[in-house]
C-alpha cells in the first residue's frame, strides 16, 4: 500500500469510530426521551406557566392599584396627617425633634465629600441635629481624609461625629448598630439615613419629619431615589428602567395599600423608638434593611413612602460591581425569607391578609418567583422545547403574558420605551446571576452572606471633565464571565437547531438573547452608551 493510501485510512477509521459514538448517543437520547426528557420538561413548562401566571396576576393587580392611587389623587397627605413645623417665639427650637443622620461608608475616596457635604447641608435648627459619620475604612489615607473632612464641618459650626470601629463585624448593620449606642443618640427622636453616594436635598427633614411628629404609629418615611448618571451608558440606562418600575409601582402601591414596603437601606428617615422595639440592627443576612422593615411591620408599625421627594444618588457602571450588588439583593430576600417565614405566619399583632401580602406577594412572588421564572423559563425551559418538539409552550405563555408584564415594567421610565427590547435581553441576563443568588439564600449557599461595597464613582461630570487616560489591564477573572459564556453557547445552538431543523421559530430571540449573554460573557455590557 502506498503511502498516500495509508493517510487516508487512519482518518476513515477515526470517522467510522466517531459515527459509532453518535449513532449510540442517538439511541440512548431516543430511548430514554419518551419515559424521562418529555416528561420532565413538561413538569417544567406547567411549573414555569404557574410562576408565569402568578407574577403575571402579581403585577396586573399592581397595575391596577397604581392607576387607582394616581386617578383619585390619594396623596400621603391625605392618607396621613400633615402640618408644615411652624417657630415657636416661646420655646424656640426645642420644639423641633432631635434629629440624627448617620452616613456609613467604607473606603469612600470617590463620594465621602458629596455625601458628608450634602448631610451637613441639611435645613434644620443646628442645635437639633447631629451628623454621624460611620467610617469602617481600611485604607489609612482614606480615613484621614474623611476624618479631616469632618474636623472642617465642625469648624463651621455643624454638629458632626466621627465614629471608627476596630473592626466590620456585621458590615453596614454592625456599623449603625455600633453608632446608635452612643451617648448623645438617647436625645435623638429620629435617624435618618443616607449611605456614602447619597445627596439629599436641603430640604430633606421639613418634607419627612412633620409625618413623623403628626403620625405616632409611622415607623418609617422612606424617599425616592434620583439617579445622577443613568445616562452614562446602556447599563446604567436598563438600571434605572427596572428601579423607577421599583419606586414608581411597587413601593407606591405598598404604601398605599398595606403601609409596608421593603426599607431600601438609604434615604429613610425612621422613628427611633420603632427602630428599637423591632430590635434594632440585625448582620444575619446581607439585607438589614429589609430585615428591620419585616419586623417593624410585624410589631404594627406603619410606613409612608414619599415618591415626590427624591434624593440623588449614583447606579453601578461596571458590570463587575452591577453583578456584586444584584447578588447582595437577591440571595439576602431569599435567606431573610428563609429566616423570617414561620415568624411572620405566627405573628398576631397583624392581620391574615397583611401576613399573606408580606409572604406571598413581597416575598415569594417579587423575591424568588420573579428571578427563577425569567431564567429559567425564558433561558433554559423555552430554548428546550425546540429540541425536544413533542413539548410545546402555549403562546399565551410564550408570547402575551411575558408582553404584557414587560409593558407594565415600561410605565416606570417613559423616556426609555425605545429600549424595551435591550431591557429585555438584559434583564434575561441578569436573571442568570439572580436565580443563582435566590437559590444560595434559600438553602444558604457558601456566598450567603457575601457582602462587597458597591463601586462608586462620585462626581461624574467633574470626572469626565479631569479625565486621565488609564492603562488597559485584561485580567480572566474580572472580564470572562463562564456562566453567560455557556448559557450563549447553548442559546446560540438551539437557535441554529430551530433554523434548520426547528418548528417554533424562536430562533430570532435565541440569537439576540444569545448575543447578550456573549456581551456579557466578555464584560462588554457597560461600553455602549444610547443615543438617547
Amino acid at each position: 500500500m502506498e503511502l498516500g493510501d495509508s493517510a487516508t485510512v487512519i482518518p476513515d477509521s477515526f470517522m467510522g469510530y466517531r459515527d459509532d459514538i453518535t449513532m449510540q448517543m442517538t439511541m440512548i437520547l431516543d430511548q430514554i426521551r419518551a419515559p424521562l426528557i418529555v416528561p420532565v420538561l413538561r413538569l417544567g413548562v406547567y411549573i414555569c406557566l404557574t410562576m408565569s401566571v402568578m407574577l403575571f396576576v402579581e403585577r396586573v393587580y399592581m397595575g391596577i392599584v397604581i392607576s387607582l392611587v394616581k386617578l383619585f389623587g390619594r396623596k400621603p397627605e391625605k392618607r396621613f396627617k400633615y402640618e408644615p413645623m411652624k417657630d415657636d417665639i416661646e420655646h424656640g427650637n426645642s420644639v423641633y425633634p432631635m434629629v440624627l443622620v448617620q452616613i456609613p461608608m467604607y473606603n469612600e475616596r470617590e463620594v465621602y465629600q458629596l455625601s458628608i457635604g450634602a448631610a451637613c447641608g441639611l435645613s434644620w435648627p443646628s442645635d437639633r441635629i447631629v451628623i454621624q459619620v460611620l467610617d469602617d475604612s481600611t485604607d489609612p489615607m482614606i480615613k484621614d481624609l474623611v476624618e479631616k473632612e469632618c474636623s472642617r464641618w465642625a469648624s463651621k459650626g455643624i454638629n458632626i461625629k466621627y465614629e471608627i470601629r476596630d473592626n466590620r463585624n456585621g458590615y453596614k448593620a454592625g456599623a449603625l448598630k455600633e453608632g446608635m449606642k452612643k451617648s448623645y443618640v438617647k436625645s435623638c427622636d429620629y435617624v435618618a439615613i443616607f449611605d456614602a453616594d447619597f445627596q439629599p436635598e436641603p430640604d430633606y427633614l421639613w418634607r419627612t419629619v412633620p409625618f413623623l411628629l403628626h403620625n405616632p404609629k409611622l415607623a418609617l418615611v422612606q424617599a425616592r431615589w434620583k439617579f445622577v448618571n443613568s445616562d452614562e451608558c446602556l447599563m446604567t440606562r436598563m438600571q434605572e428602567m427596572s428601579l423607577d418600575y421599583h419606586f414608581t409601582v411597587e413601593q407606591e402601591v405598598g404604601s398605599s395599600t398595606y403601609a409596608f414596603f421593603g426599607f431600601n437601606g438609604t434615604a429613610g428617615i425612621w422613628r427611633i423608638s420603632a427602630l428599637s422595639e423591632a430590635g434594632g440592627w440585625k448582620d444575619r443576612t446581607t439585607v438589614e434593611d429589609m430585615d428591620l422593615a419585616v419586623r417593624a411591620s410585624l410589631k404594627g408599625w406603619k410606613f409612608l413612602y414619599l415618591g415626590s421627594l427624591k434624593v440623588k444618588n449614583e447606579l453601578p457602571s461596571t458590570f463587575k460591581a452591577y453583578r456584586y450588588q444584584q447578588h447582595r439583593w437577591s440571595c439576602g430576600p431569599a435567606n431573610l425569607f428563609r429566616k423570617m417565614a414561620f415568624e411572620i405566619m405566627t405573628n398576631k399583632n397583624v392581620t391574615l391578609w397583611k401576613k399573606v401580602h408580606v409572604i406571598y406577594s413581597f416575598f415569594v412572588v417579587r423575591k424568588i418567583v420573579a428571578h427563577i421564572v425569567t431564567f429559567i423559563f425564558y433561558c433554559v425551559i423555552l430554548p428546550a422545547t425546540v429540541l425536544v418538539p413533542e413539548v410545546s409552550v402555549p403562546k399565551w405563555g410564550a408570547v402575551y403574558i411575558p408582553s404584557i408584564i414587560t409593558l407594565l415594567n415600561a410605565v416606570g421610565t417613559p423616556r426609555s420605551l425605545h429600549l424595551m427590547v435591550f431591557w429585555i435581553l438584559f434583564e434575561n441576563v441578569m436573571s442568570l446571576h439572580r436565580t443563582k443568588a435566590t437559590f444560595i439564600g434559600l438553602l444558604e449557599g457558601g456566598r450567603v452572606n457575601e457582602w462587597i461595597v458597591t463601586e462608586k464613582l462620585g462626581d461624574l461630570k467633574t470626572k469626565s471633565a479631569n479625565k486621565t487616560p488609564k492603562k488597559l489591564r485584561f485580567r480572566f477573572g474580572d472580564r470572562i464571565h463562564v456562566l453567560e459564556l455557556g448559557v450563549g453557547m447553548y442559546l446560540f445552538f438551539v437557535g441554529c437547531y430551530d433554523v434548520f431543523f426547528g418548528k417554533n421559530h424562536y430562533y430570532i430571540y435565541l440569537f439576540a438573547q444569545a448575543i447578550a449573554f456573549f456581551i456579557a460573557g466578555l464584560g462588554q455590557i457597560g461600553t455602549f452608551v444610547p443615543n438617547s
